[in-house]
């Protein structure tokens, strides 16, 4: 890239403040965010969600970030402490937390639209020329320098970041944006039974992202014009791109791979079966998201952990791990775990199987026990003997949940809940 365009892009960036919308209750992830926000839950064997937008504004040059929050935040707000807060604000930079605070009014964040517009005195105090507003629970890569660029080439008051998806997955899960030739959004509708096609690409949606550029003040004017509106629910998609599209220059930008041939890495890890495939992805031997991408890097708080550690190497009893991932502070004792992903100080104690399981930090997997196609919860312990994922009815019938694909999600209070019945 000419040395012009990355000065140009870098202007870009330094005017740019980013909004992370991080307050989502993740209802969809079941008992898996009762005690955290979809945004705080633990992904790929060492992150956690938020990270992954976090380390593209700063990977991206933008270096003035705010990340809404609401819905139980306590975890998330200590993760983004830990890793994130060594920004030097007299340097120009900053990552800093904005919890719902009825700064407009007595309620709390009513929708998208207003969690910005009740943080409009803290951006403008930043004096940006754009405002970038993004998701904080997807998991992706992605420079947003080229997505700025779009934007002011294009003249727009506001950018749609979108990606194309199935059809089918997109009904009732998306926004769907119709564009014309240029790109220009002509149709948006929010979460449709029956999603409009690509044009030449039948089964093929255009869906949005969740991630927006604005020009700052069309941005202030047109959210005091919503928060006006006694019919408004105060959403992005419900009511602003609606009501906006038709008066002004609104644009998509399609999130593409121009170096290779397939669409680029995106995740809405909105469902405990969607959760369970992204984590399987990343064991893959040549996965689509390339973490060790050093070009590229994901960042996040890294405990000072020992290292990883396999013992015994017997015959029935040898501690090994194929085609996983295995964090700082993991002990496989004598077990054998393939196709999993096992978070910080997991411990596996001998005679187990683990196949296909996602299994977060502190857990502990006692001797002689079955886990296959399973998600288990922070710190869970789990009893000898207890066989999961075998038999999918004997998994419900001991309280654990079970999707429709067939993945076991087991907690801590299932695992209360489950020695209680049985008198352990």
């Amino acid at each position: 890239m000419p040395s012009y365009v990355n000065r140009y892009i870098s202007a870009l960036t330094r005017d740019t403040y980013a909004l992370i919308l991080a307050g989502g209750k993740g209802s969809r992830l079941h008992e898996l965010t009762d005690w955290r926000a979809k945004p705080a839950t633990f992904f790929g064997g060492k992150f956690r969600i938020i990270d992954f937008p976090l380390s593209n504004c700063i990977n991206s040059g933008i270096r003035r970030v705010g990340i809404a929050t609401q819905y139980k935040s306590h975890s998330l707000i200590r993760h983004v402490n830990r890793a994130w807060g060594h920004f030097k604000k007299e340097l120009g930079e900053s990552v800093e937390i904005l919890p719902a605070s009825q700064r407009y009014g007595d309620g709390w964040y009513m929708g998208t639209a207003d969690a910005v517009f009740q943080n409009i005195d803290i951006i403008r105090h930043e004096l940006p020329k754009y405002v970038m507003i993004l998701s904080g629970d997807h998991v992706y890569r992605m420079d947003y320098g080229a997505l700025l660029a779009s934007h002011v080439e294009n003249g727009a008051d506001m950018t749609v970041c979108c990606i194309e998806v199935p059809t089918e997955e997109a009904a009732g899960s998306f926004g769907v944006m119709t564009v014309n030739d240029k790109n220009r959004v002509c149709r948006f509708d929010e979460k449709p039974e029956t999603p409009s096609e690509v044009p030449g690409k039948p089964g093929i949606t255009l869906a949005s992202m969740g991630n927006y550029v604005f020009n700052t003040e069309f941005l202030f004017e047109t959210l005091r014009k919503d928060a006006n509106r006694d019919d408004s629910s105060r959403d992005f998609g419900h009511d602003i791109i609606p009501e906006i599209i038709d008066s002004h220059n609104v644009y998509a930008y399609p999130f593409t791979d121009p170096d290779k041939d397939r669409q680029p890495y995106w995740r809405d890890v909105g469902t405990l079966d969607s959760f369970w495939e992204a984590n399987m992805e990343m064991v893959a031997k040549e996965p689509q998201l390339d973490l060790y991408d050093e070009s590229w890097p994901i960042w996040t708080y890294q405990e000072q952990n020992a290292p990883a550690k396999f013992v015994h190497d017997e015959d029935h009893r040898r501690g090994c791990a194929i085609d996983s991932t295995v964090a700082g502070g993991v002990i496989v004792s004598g077990s054998m775990v393939k196709r999993s992903l096992l978070f910080s100080q997991v411990r596996v104690n001998s005679y187990c199987t683990i196949d296909q399981a996602v299994i977060l930090p502190g857990a502990e997997i006692g001797r002689n026990v079955t886990l296959i196609k399973a998600i288990v919860d922070r710190s869970c312990v789990v009893p000898d003997g207890l066989q999961i994922g075998l038999n999918n009815e004997q998994d419900r019938a001991n309280g654990f949940r079970v999707t429709d694909k067939g993945v076991v999600l087991v907690t801590r209070e299932m695992i209360a809940d489950y020695l209680k019945r049985n008198n352990q």
